[in-house]
């Protein structure tokens, strides 16, 4: 008889000679010499055994054996209108695709029902530690079940088990024919190369990416729903906001630079601009900036615009303006809990310095993150000032102030941002985003663009 199993991320089909004209239709399956029978990569196996099914074949499916083992999960979440609509079209999808929602809509819920759905053993792939932590509470809270981990200096395996990125492309192909359903987490990050081998290792039929930004600027977002599914639910901010989020306003304050800053600026951007007229490159996009990267190590005139940029960047996003108006804001605000975003660490340390808030960069350490978050969460700091690293992956308490000082030009950056304020207030206040931005300098598209 033939049979089904997984093999180092690969699924090998063996036994019935009648194989081979039932998966000829497959382009990725190949005859494996060395076997005799026939090799796919890991995530075909639905396709193969839908294969095999059509073909009217008989089979011993050894990867269900595992993969498809009840755990009779059940939840006590209520689903709220729009969360079900998003569960019920990912259902009808097979099982397979991504869900788009605002950060607080409540994406982790929807996984939960998902589990509940399938109640298979099941991964959950997460960017970091800190996520990773998060979900581990609220599986074993939600299923008084064990939870398993992969990273963090561990590495368990339960029929529930949440990994990071790293380590789930590191286990993958060991591990990858114990899962039936698979729940990728900031499902964006898998636009990376390296991170789409984890995927392809598994043979989990249902696939769940869950993300407020789906679409990436490099366009890899096609190749995650090859790999997990199109995106079959979205909703944005402006869907929910009043209703399941706050209500929210972004306002813009234009700053001007000083006269040695503005000085600075202009110098700065002219050597710039002056080598982009002769070196071909446009800046239009990121591989015109790797490409001056890469010839400022032989060419000095690359090397001088290069080191020019930063000055100019440096100069239009830390201006003194800038730092003077953030005092008025939180002066105005003082009774509110606000979340201060830049994109700079040598800022956050010097508003830290004047202001007395608590910095969070990525040298900060993971106890003393959590410590300055716990803080911040049971009132203790009402102000925090971070530097990139609570975009995303963050468990962040609520705040209903943001500021943003200064930040690429990636909505997806700014879409986190946002998210970081708009939970529910309990007096059904609304969140305020300011955006303060150099006027005259190259910031104003950066602003225009993340919106």
């Amino acid at each position: 008889m033939t049979t089904l199993r997984f093999e180092d991320g690969t699924v090998h089909v063996d036994g019935d000679p009648d194989v081979g004209a039932a998966l000829a239709d497959l382009s990725s399956v190949e005859a494996d010499p060395r076997s005799g029978g026939y090799r796919a990569p890991a995530m075909q196996y639905a396709a193969i055994r839908d294969a095999l099914d059509a073909a009217g074949l008989n089979y011993d499916d050894r990867v269900a054996a595992t993969t498809h083992s009840g755990l009779a999960l059940t939840t006590t979440y209520d689903l709220r209108e729009y969360q079900r609509a998003a569960l019920d079209a990912w259902l009808d999808g097979d099982s397979r695709g991504v869900i788009e929602l605002p950060t607080g809509a409540g994406k982790t819920v929807i996984a939960v029902a998902a589990m509940v759905a399938h109640s298979v053993p099941t991964l959950v792939v997460v960017p970091t530690i800190d996520l990773q932590d998060q979900w581990i509470r609220e599986l074993e809270t939600e299923f008084d079940v064990p939870v398993g981990r992969f990273g963090g200096g561990e590495q368990r395996q339960e029929a529930l088990t949440v990994s990071t990125y790293d380590s789930a492309y590191l286990r993958a192909d060991d591990v990858g024919g114990d899962f039936g359903l698979v729940v990728f987490d900031e499902v964006h990050h898998l636009g990376g190369a390296g991170y789409q081998d984890i995927p392809r290792f598994l043979t989990a039929p249902a696939r769940l990416g869950l993300t407020a930004t789906f679409e990436r600027p490099d366009d890899a977002h096609e190749q995650v729903a090859e790999l997990v599914g199109p995106r079959v639910y979205e909703l944005a901010v402006d869907d929910l906001a009043g209703d399941h989020l706050a209500d929210y306003e972004v306002r813009r304050i234009e700053v001007e630079l000083t006269a040695e800053e503005r000085g600075t600026y202009d110098e700065a951007q002219e050597t710039f601009v002056n080598y982009l007229r002769t070196s071909g490159l446009s800046m239009q996009s990121g591989s015109d900036y790797q490409k001056l990267v890469m010839r400022s190590g032989t060419d000095p005139r690359a090397r001088e615009a290069l080191l020019a940029k930063q000055r100019a960047r440096d100069v239009m996003m830390n201006s003194d303006a800038k730092v003077d108006k953030l005092a008025r804001l939180l002066a105005r605000h003082r009774d509110d809990r606000v979340i201060i975003f830049t994109a700079s660490t040598d800022l956050v340390y010097r508003i830290a310095r004047r202001f007395l808030v608590p910095p969070i960069t990525s040298e900060t350490g993971t106890k003393e993150r959590r410590e300055i978050l716990t803080r911040f969460r049971d009132g203790t700091y009402d102000t925090v000032v971070a530097a990139n690293v609570l975009d995303e992956g963050v468990d962040v308490p609520d705040a209903n102030v943001g500021i943003l000082l200064s930040g690429s030009g990636s909505e997806r950056e700014f879409t986190q941002r946002l998210g970081r304020i708009l939970r529910p207030k309990a007096d059904g206040s609304t969140a305020l985003l300011y955006e303060l931005v150099s006027v005259e300098t190259a910031e104003e598209r950066v602003a225009e663009r993340r919106r």
